[in-house]
Formats: C-alpha cells, sequence, structure tokens
C-alpha cells in the first residue's frame, strides 16, 4: 500500500514506515514517546539535525516550511576532521565512544587489498537471535570474502555470545572479530569496499562520508525508513529480509563487493561523499547554518 500522504516523501509503501508506527497501539509506550516529542516541537524555537541538506532537500524544505529555524549540520565528523591539532590540542576529539575502540581491527585491515573487506557492525544496541547470527556468520563465510565483524557482547538477545567450533574455525579463515572499533577510521580504511550494517543514522551518515556501499538489515526504530532511503533515494544500498538467511546473505555482499550494481553503488557512494564534503566546505549549507546558528546564540 502506498502512502501519499507524507510531504517530501513521495512513493513511501506502508511497510517501509517503522514498525512501532503500523502495529503500536495509542498506549504502546514507543508511539507515546514519538508522538509527545513532535508535539513537543511546537515549543521549541530551533531545531538542529544532523544530516545535510543536499542529501535530504525535499524533506528538509517541507520541514522548514512548518519550523523555519531548522539547521542541517552534519556531517560531524566531517566537521571534527577540518579542525587543526593546534585548535584541538586540549581536546580529544578523535575518539568519542562510549566503549573501548580495539586497535586490532585497523591493524588486520593494514595487509589487505583496496576495496576487499566488508564492515559488518549492526551498531551499539541493535540485537538479534542466535539463529540470526549464525545466518550472518556462514554467509560471510561462503562468500569467500574477508571481513571485518563487530561482534559486541550482549549483541544476542538475552544470551551470551557462543559461537560454534566449526563457526568460528570457518571464520578465522578469512575473518577478523572484535567487540569494537574506531568506525570512521575502519569506514575510511582503503581496504574496505563495502559495509553491512543496520541502518542506524550515525552508521548511513559516517558510510556516505566515507564514500561506502552498504547492505542494510533494519532492526527497529528509524532503522526500516532509512533502509528505503538508501536504497531508493540515494541508491547506495540493498536491503536484507527481516528473516535472514545465510543464502541471501552470501549473494548480497558478493554484489556489494565484486558485482556490477555494487560498483554502480560504490561510485553512487563517492558523489555522496563529495556532495558531504562541500556541504562543511566554506561557504557549504551545513557551514553556513553551523555559523548561523552561532551567531544565533551569541545573540541571544
Amino acid at each position: 500500500m502506498e502512502i501519499d500522504w507524507i510531504p517530501g516523501m513521495e512513493g513511501l509503501l506502508l511497510k517501509e514506515l517503522p514498525e512501532f508506527l503500523r502495529y503500536s497501539k495509542p498506549d504502546d509506550p514507543s508511539f507515546k514517546y514519538l508522538l509527545e516529542t513532535a508535539q513537543a516541537a511546537d515549543n521549541v524555537s530551533h531545531i538542529i539535525i544532523h544530516t545535510f541538506e543536499e542529501l535530504e532537500a525535499k524533506l528538509v524544505k517541507e520541514i522548514k516550511s512548518i519550523f523555519p529555524n531548522i539547521y542541517t549540520v552534519g556531517p560531524l565528523q566531517l566537521h571534527l576532521n577540518q579542525i587543526t591539532k593546534m585548535e584541538t590540542k586540549n581536546l580529544d576529539l578523535d575518539c568519542y565512544s562510549l566503549r573501548k575502540e580495539e586497535p586490532e581491527c585497523v591493524q588486520w585491515l593494514q595487509s589487505k587489498e583496496p576495496n576487499s573487506v566488508v564492515y559488518v557492525n549492526f551498531g551499539s544496541i541493535a540485537v538479534m537471535s542466535l539463529q540470526e547470527l549464525l545466518e550472518f556468520g556462514w554467509g560471510l563465510v561462503n562468500s569467500n570474502l574477508y571481513f571485518l565483524w563487530i561482534i559486541r557482547t550482549d549483541l544476542v538477545d538475552g544470551e551470551p555470545v557462543v559461537l560454534p567450533q566449526e563457526l568460528k574455525e570457518a571464520m578465522s579463515e578469512k575473518g577478523f572479530v572484535g567487540s569494537w572499533c574506531s568506525q570512521e577510521e575502519v569506514l575510511n580504511h582503503p581496504a574496505v569496499g563495502g559495509f553491512l550494517t543496520h541502518g542506524g543514522w550515525g552508521s548511513i551518515i559516517e558510510s556516505l562520508s566515507a564514500g561506502v556501499p552498504m547492505v542494510c538489515w533494519p532492526f527497529s526504530g528509524d532503522q526500516q525508513i532509512n533502509c528505503r532511503q538508501m536504497c531508493k533515494e540515494w541508491e547506495v544500498s540493498m536491503e536484507i529480509e527481516r528473516n535472514v538467511k545465510r543464502d541471501e546473505v552470501e549473494k548480497l555482499v558478493r554484489v556489494l563487493m565484486e558485482g556490477e550494481e555494487g560498483e554502480r553503488m560504490r561510485k553512487k557512494a563517492m558523489e555522496w561523499k563529495k556532495t558531504a564534503e562541500t556541504a562543511v566546505a566554506a561557504n557549504g549549507s551545513s557551514c553556513f547554518d553551523i555559523e548561523k546558528l552561532a551567531d544565533t546564540i551569541i545573540n541571544l
């Protein structure tokens, strides 16, 4: 069913809306929270969004027609990259992760050829069943591609991550498993050619900033609609079905890394990278909005 009443989201299908909007009852906590958040927006004078205007031009235009004081300030990492070491000598802006990052992940990448590694990370809060973890594991192994997989200790819902010995041995041949890493550094490493992600907003922005195409397995929240935008609007991703199967994982990561479709998405991702860099450069849309926001704060 096509949804035709959301401004700036023409052609949206019902199944592409977040699950809590499709299935929740009015008294559902998630639905109530989002409703209250939307209502609270009427009472704020300024709204800051971590995006860049060119990426979501239609949506930004529609929101500005309702809330004029909208500031698109992303990608934030690219802003940080522009700050010189002299300006940040007393600040630690290179690492802002709440988890301990393992440098071994990047060290492992050093020996790999350009665009030869699939980076796999499902974010900081997404969880899956053990069976889903096994499907991803065997799919990656069967692809016969190098992969760097971040497996958090709490990635499996309700139980510790215990991989069968057979899978652990198979994964060790071409894979490297860590518990956390510097995602920006990994995505910008020449060896990384694709990103298997849950489609969280931070991961999307970081991947586009690095020019890396994706395969998306949306888990919850905004990730389903994010995945829709990645696949249909920005043309940088393919979607894995919610009921994940190893054959599909194998097929899609191979297409991502070796197929013509993957190459087309890689070129598109590089175009978005250049657009993002332009947005944060002097006189770019995000740079302009940050300066305007700063002036507004100073003059309050």
